[in-house]
């Protein structure tokens, strides 16, 4: 009889999402977003999709902070068109997002509770 797989764990349950997109859309890329004294304007990085979670996960662990975005074009708002990871330590807030780009889904860690 075949064992039960392992609940995840929940820095696994909060990167599911990104980690279904890059398995459906292998081409998707994900723009990360350093926290240095502010929010920078370009990304420090482009992330393939293969590369997401396990890079997200890694920092997880390290004690960062994530917000992550999934983000489609104005041409095609329903679409995934990239991923964007904003990462810091402690004390920043993550920027909202670009008004110009639909926002399709969202994952923060640490999770804060209401």
């Amino acid at each position: 009889m075949a064992s039960a797989k392992p609940d995840p764990t929940p820095e696994q349950a909060l990167l599911a999402p990104l980690a279904r997109l890059a398995a459906k859309n292998p081409l998707i890329e994900a723009l990360v977003y350093w926290e240095n004294d502010g929010w920078p304007e370009e990304p420090a990085e482009a992330l393939e999709a293969e590369e997401v979670t396990f890079y997200a996960e890694g920092l997880l662990e390290e004690g960062f902070h994530l917000d992550w975005r999934i983000l489609a074009s104005p041409a095609a708002p329903d679409v995934p068109d990239h991923i964007r990871l904003y990462l810091w330590e402690d004390g920043a807030t993550p920027p909202p997002a670009p008004a110009d780009l639909p926002l399709l889904a969202r994952g923060v860690w640490p999770k804060v509770s209401a």
